[in-house]
């Protein structure tokens, strides 16, 4: 197993995020000297970097896909020890002055953002020698792909109240101006496009290591196809389904392999590694509840296979324990086996997910043959369900296309919490204790708040949920 070392000077440049104060640690000027004498071997290990920098959060139990798996009714997290994560995420209000709960999510990804940054200033002042015009040229697309993913982490939690998008500053700058979602979109589109150019120009192979989560798609040619992967979600969260079916064409979708290919974040016990903490052994008898549980509703609104058993994938995901709990107020007996130890990788983009945008856009354009084609395919390859009977139309065949991305995609990337927000959906959530909320987006940090004069209208105050 590959796994990627981090170094000192990788740690440095994730350390400061784009509105906080930065205080230099002058026993390690590695980031100084990247950013006014770069090395080749400088500039590599902090592109390097940018794997372990995007991943932070994201599978840690207060992490991104945990924090958007309760906010969309995909799972709880009964830690005992923290009610917060039934208090604040479920009854609310969300705060942004909570850097676990309503302020997180935010100054991990920008600190990605800024060591990319750094990164790309490094490369043109690089010795000419130091490395090829093809090197620069895959190494910068490589950067801007990561940076495009962590701008969409940003706006996937923050929604209508837009983010930051002009972070390559001083830090000791003022803030950058929060640019509205639709500017954040076009960024996006803009950083992923630009990367695909320069991932084109970029020779046969990169000049630092993937982690092995890249396997496959580990050389610039085959990681633009994930780049195009990640240009049509974001063209469907824009309503641009042209724009999702033309990146989609140069995408690794393949209908007629696995649905599990793809890019993954992977995780090892390697010192100065991490583990997937959505694995949750907090409970040694593995029979008994555990704080991450799942939400009953994914077996109580499972379809049915032809012999009567629920959809397959609830099945693959969950397991029911007995006798059920009545922990924090809320009546539980459902579990995840999606992660069965803590070093099981979690998906970034898989091939099942490009199969269901290309339904989810041949939808939205009313090609509705084409997208009950794809739709079948997941549904008897994933679910082990019968083809699609309902009513071919595009009311119908949406709710089916959020069905099967809410079973397929599963505890891999809160991609409920944002489908159902993207079409205005949210209030079809379970509310399974009357003072429970729903919230539609997470507050700016309480820090990012007082940074800024004036302060924002929205997003630094208590979110309250409806």
């Amino acid at each position: 197993m590959r796994t990627l070392k981090i170094t000192a000077l990788t740690g440095l440049l994730l350390a400061s995020g784009c509105n906080t104060l930065d205080v230099p640690d002058l026993n390690n000027p590695g980031q100084d000297e990247l950013e006014n004498h770069p090395t080749r071997a400088g500039v590599l290990a902090a592109t390097t970097g940018m794997l372990f920098g995007t991943r932070l959060g994201m599978a840690d139990q207060n992490g991104y896909i945990m924090e958007l798996g309760i906010l969309g009714r995909e799972s709880y997290n009964l830690d005992p020890a923290d009610p917060r994560f039934v208090t604040e995420l479920l009854v609310g209000p969300l705060d942004g002055g909570s850097g676990a709960f309503g302020g997180n999510l935010f100054a991990q990804p920008y600190a990605d953002i800024r060591g990319g940054n750094i990164v790309l200033r490094a490369l043109a002042k690089l010795p000419a020698s130091a490395m090829t015009t093809e090197e620069i040229e895959a190494t910068t697309g490589f950067v801007q792909t990561i940076q495009a993913l962590d701008f969409l982490h940003v706006i996937s939690t923050r929604d209508d109240l837009g983010a930051p998008i002009d972070v390559d500053i001083d830090p000791v700058a003022a803030p950058a101006p929060i640019a509205t979602k639709a500017e954040v979109y076009t960024h996006i589109v803009n950083l992923l496009d630009s990367a695909a150019t320069h991932l084109a120009a970029g020779g046969s192979v990169f000049p630092f290591p993937l982690s092995n989560g890249f396997i496959g798609f580990d050389t610039p040619v085959n990681f633009a196809k994930f780049n195009r992967g990640l240009r049509a979600r974001v063209a469907i969260y824009m309503d641009d389904f042209t724009g999702a079916l033309t990146a989609l064409q140069g995408s690794f979708l393949n209908t007629g392999a696995p649905l599990a290919l793809g890019v993954y974040y992977v995780y090892s016990t390697t010192a100065g590694d991490r583990v997937n903490l959505l694995f949750d052994n907090s409970v040694p008898d593995t029979t008994q509840p555990r704080a991450l549980q799942a939400h009953p509703s994914i077996l109580t609104d499972a379809q049915l296979q032809a012999g009567g058993a629920l959809d397959q994938r609830a099945l693959d995901k969950t397991e029911v324990f007995i006798p059920p709990t009545n922990d924090l107020g809320i009546p539980t007996n459902l579990k995840f086996t999606i992660y069965q130890t803590n070093l099981d990788p979690i998906p970034i983009m898989k091939n099942e997910e490009l199969i269901l945008l290309r339904a989810e856009a041949n939808i939205g354009l009313n090609q509705l043959g084409a997208a009950v084609t794809d739709i079948d395919l997941i549904r008897t390859t994933s679910g082990n369900l019968p083809p699609y009977s309902g009513t071919v139309d595009q009311p119908s065949l949406l709710t089916e296309l959020l069905y099967n991305k809410r079973y397929s995609l599963l505890l891999e990337g809160g991609y409920r919490w944002i489908d159902l927000r993207h079409y205005g959906l949210l209030n079809t959530l379970p509310r399974d204790l009357p003072n429970f909320k729903i919230f539609t987006r997470m507050p700016f940090p309480r820090n990012d708040c007082l940074a800024r004069n004036p302060t924002p209208a929205q997003g630094c105050g208590l979110e309250p949920g409806f």
